[in-house]
């Protein structure tokens, strides 16, 4: 019966029905998700691109009178005595960045290489440097455009601000272009222009240039992953669209992870190229991929719709029967004199449906249970996304291999979309979402803990001798500090994916019908704000090394605690109305 209905009345469950003779998920269906998934994964490696190559390389100032001048080395033994600095957590001295010691003019000492420096070729007085001796092969924007020391640290993290502001602009503006004209152009489009702009940012020739394009990949990255979800998870029958959406997370995290190459692409502009110019190709998808057969059948243009069905019922090797065909073997001409007929007709139903959302709004805005808990549904998406990308820019931080320990802290999301599932599935909505909160927050303070005492142990020996230093080192290292400092913090990002998953879901379930689209935006995007904070939040470090992970475990839990006053909305029937949603308490 639901065969026989006009695509104007119920063009969405006819898919469903017609999934069922076609096949669910088969040849047509994985060959075009596995081609809509590889974009993703360059859309996730420009997504944190800026971790790189905005990122702060190891570096120390040039000491004119002890560095060879064709080849200086970052770390000779003689570095502690003409530059200042600190023993840090591992037991050996880091440098300071932007200050030397003051030369002893009156101990006269000669210069390399006829003689090393020692402790009484300098005075305790330092002075700023304006050359300076880089830790390995590493080229960021830093060295380009001279962005070295502390007042130029904001700079660094404000392109990861831009970035955010390019995802607010695009993540809105491909949502509403999608639904306009069509998933398949649009999606297409942002692949090319991510491209397009990501090579722009390559060839940036000042911090200006780089800040716009930045700004601008943004735009365009924005729009692959929402676009590629929704292209999906629309052609795919209700059984499969759970595995759909949580494979598509799969190769997000994998396309993060990518970026760990950067080991061996330690030039920006090189790094950016080979993220930038491979998803060209995607080019060729006008031809490949096929329009989103949903969105089609809602537009009424069903001889298209008709067309790919077939093709996908013969590449499925499925057969279809004469009935369900002959709903879509009209002419176009015939649908669009069908559109015009009922326009009076839609225009009456677009303003009374308009009409219902503003009368909805209101009702929530007089409602003080429902803007209470909106007011915390607002705070839990700010702290996911201050946290989740937060602890991703300080990846880098961690002690250790930083482009290994970046990989790791991305992988570690393929378990955390799947404890998601688990989760959604045996606990429920609300302990889901505190839950991982929780575990988020446990974990990063811990971390932070562990950071603390390390500072603390090893502070009164800092002025020890070098062999007794290096004892305490290899001690710390055995004593597994560093590696369990790693693991608390990949946990923690194990947990903030998962509780990102959750809230999507768990929001759309709590949201009245006519304003559930509307509503998950708000969120989304009052998230997306939140994000711009998160470059800025490692930088409490050099104040504090353990602040970022005391101030993450801190805003995950008081998330975490107050997502318990949240109604459960597992196994509830998904409220219509504002007055249906009080009705069922959720």
């Amino acid at each position: 019966e639901a065969l026989t209905m006009s695509p104007a009345t119920s063009p969405l469950l006819d898919f469903d029905d017609i999934l069922t003779q076609i096949g669910e998920f088969g040849r047509f269906q994985r060959r075009n998700y596995l081609l809509i998934c590889l974009p993703v994964l360059f859309a996730a490696a420009n997504s944190l691109s800026y971790v790189f190559t905005a990122g702060a390389p190891t570096y120390r100032c040039l000491v004119p009178a002890c560095d060879n001048p064709d080849s200086p080395e970052y770390g000779a033994d003689w570095v502690p005595r003409a530059v200042p600095g600190k023993w840090n957590k591992q037991g050996h001295f880091t440098p300071g960045t932007c200050h030397k010691f003051v030369e002893n003019i009156t101990e006269p000492w000669d210069t390399f290489p006829l003689d090393e420096c020692t402790a009484d070729n300098f005075t305790a007085n330092s002075e700023r440097c304006w050359q300076f001796v880089y830790d390995g092969d590493e080229r960021t924007i830093v060295q380009e455009w001279g962005l070295q020391c502390q007042e130029n640290l904001w700079k660094l993290a404000f392109v990861g601000t831009m970035h955010f502001a390019g995802l607010v602009v695009g993540t809105a503006l491909s949502g509403y272009l999608a639904d306009r004209f069509g998933r398949k152009h649009v999606f297409l489009s942002c692949i090319v222009f991510m491209a397009l702009t990501g090579v722009a940012q390559a060839l940036a020739w000042d911090y200006g240039s780089f800040l716009v394009f930045a700004f601008l990949n943004a735009v365009g990255t924005s729009g692959v992953y929402p676009l590629a979800f929704i292209i999906g998870v629309e052609m795919v029958g209700p059984r499969k669209r759970e595995m759909s959406s949580i494979v598509l997370n799969y190769f997000y995290a994998v396309g993060e992870a990518l970026l760990g190459l950067a080991v061996f692409l330690p030039d920006w502009r090189v790094l950016q190229l080979v993220l930038s110019v491979p998803p060209l190709i995607c080019v060729g998808y006008f031809w490949l991929v096929p329009e989103s057969v949903r969105w089609l059948l809602a537009r009424d243009r069903r001889e298209q719709a008709g067309t790919i069905i077939r093709r996908a019922a013969k590449v499925n090797r499925r057969d279809i029967s004469v009935e369900l065909m002959a709903i879509f073997n009209q002419e176009e001409l015939e649908a669009q004199k069908s559109t015009n007929e009922d326009a009076g007709m839609n225009e009456a139903e677009s303003e009374r449906k308009e009409d219902q959302i503003w009368a909805s709004v209101k009702q929530v805005l007089g409602s003080h249970v429902l803007m209470a808990r909106y007011g915390i549904m607002l705070l839990v998406w700010a702290v996911n996304a201050i946290v989740y990308y937060g602890l991703s820019l300080n990846a880098t931080s961690l002690s250790g291999n930083k482009y290994l320990n970046f990989t790791l802290v991305c992988l570690v999301e393929i378990p955390g979309y799947s404890l998601a599932w688990l989760f959604l599935r045996r606990l429920g909505r609300r302990l889901a979402l505190s839950g991982s909160l929780l575990l988020c927050s446990v974990t990063c303070v811990a971390s932070g803990f562990l950071k603390i005492c390390a500072l603390r142990w090893l502070k009164p020996f800092q002025y020890l001798s070098l062999p007794v230093r290096l004892i305490l080192n290899t001690k710390l290292m055995f004593s597994g500090a560093n590696w369990l400092v790693v693991a608390l913090f990949l946990v923690g990002k194990l947990g903030i994916t998962s509780s990102f998953a959750v809230i999507y879901t768990y929001t759309a379930e709590m949201m009245p019908t006519v304003i559930r689209s509307g509503g998950v935006g708000v969120m989304s995007t009052f998230a997306r704000f939140g994000a711009m904070l998160a470059p800025f939040v490692p930088l409490l470090a050099s104040y504090y090394e353990p602040l970022p992970l005391l101030l993450f475990g801190a805003t995950s839990l008081l998330a975490g605690l107050l997502s318990l006053l949240l109604p459960e909305t597992f196994h509830k029937k998904l409220p219509d109305t504002v007055r249906i949603r009080l009705w069922l308490g959720i």
